[in-house]
């Protein structure tokens, strides 16, 4: 693999497009680099944010239910038994 760049390089350098060549190499590898870190941190504040709703649900998964100091809610007033719209 290493004899094919080797060729490939030496022959952009005799036919006088190495640096056309190496500009684009060049742009490649940085786009790889920076889609690889973009993912890498879009992976990781996802997960961070997870693991944070996880200790705040609790570590089953589970939401905890807070309850008031009364025992059962009241039930909403004004509505009307059944809709007559139709």
């Amino acid at each position: 693999m290493a004899w094919l760049i080797l060729i490939l390089v030496l022959l952009a350098a005799a036919f006088g497009v190495l640096v056309a060549v190496v500009k684009a190499v060049a742009f490649i590898i940085l786009t790889i680099l920076l889609t690889i870190a973009a993912l890498v941190a879009i992976v990781w504040y996802s997960f961070k944010s997870q693991i944070r709703r996880w200790e705040r649900d609790g570590i089953d998964g589970r939401p905890q239910v807070r309850m008031s100091s009364r025992a059962r809610p009241e039930p909403p007033r004004h509505l009307p038994s059944h809709d007559d719209r139709y």
